[in-house]
């Protein structure tokens, strides 16, 4: 529910809760039955106690926000530390591969796709990114895959990253 249907809703409570009660005093300056002023009353409060909701719902809602907003700038002040004090490694790390690449002779065309199967990014993305089609991807993974004597994905991954992750535990 946005802010502005909460207040529509919050003003169309409070037009009723007025007008139970300008009713109910009426009604009791009439002198009408006990049980009469009784229900309307319970609809006034009911309107009421609609009001309150929203009104607490909005301001939970804003502290939520307010938080998240907080503990999200807090995430991306930490990746950029990590990406600050890792980018030497990472740099370093691109080089080498590069280097295995050039040693399995691939050509440009497969370094591009091997280092974006290493990010992880499917044969899908990996077309669309490129502009080409899914079939040329899959050839030219399947090309990185033969050239480097690996049988796929993973074990390319696992070529160039499994010493990088702490042994098993």
């Amino acid at each position: 529910m946005t802010k502005k249907e909460r207040l529509v809703i919050s003003a169309i409570l409070v037009l009723i809760a007025v007008l139970t009660f300008i009713d109910i005093f009426n009604d009791y300056l009439e002198g009408v039955a006990f049980w009469h002023i009784s229900v309307e009353t319970i609809i006034g409060l009911v309107a009421l106690a609609g009001v309150y909701y929203l009104i607490k719902s909005h301001f939970t809602m804003q502290r939520t926000l307010e938080k998240e907003k907080r503990f999200s700038n807090e995430l991306n002040i930490e990746a950029q530390k990590w990406k600050r004090v890792s980018k030497a490694y990472v740099d370093g790390l691109s080089v080498e591969i590069n280097k295995q690449l050039d040693k399995w002779e691939l050509t440009n065309a497969e370094k591009r796709v091997a280092f974006l199967l290493l990010k992880g990014l499917s044969i899908k993305e990996i077309a669309d990114l490129r502009k080409t089609s899914e079939k040329t991807v899959r050839t030219q993974a399947n090309s990185v895959y033969f050239k480097s004597g690996l049988p796929g994905r993973s074990s390319l991954s696992a070529f160039f990253l499994e010493d990088l992750l702490p042994p098993k535990l």
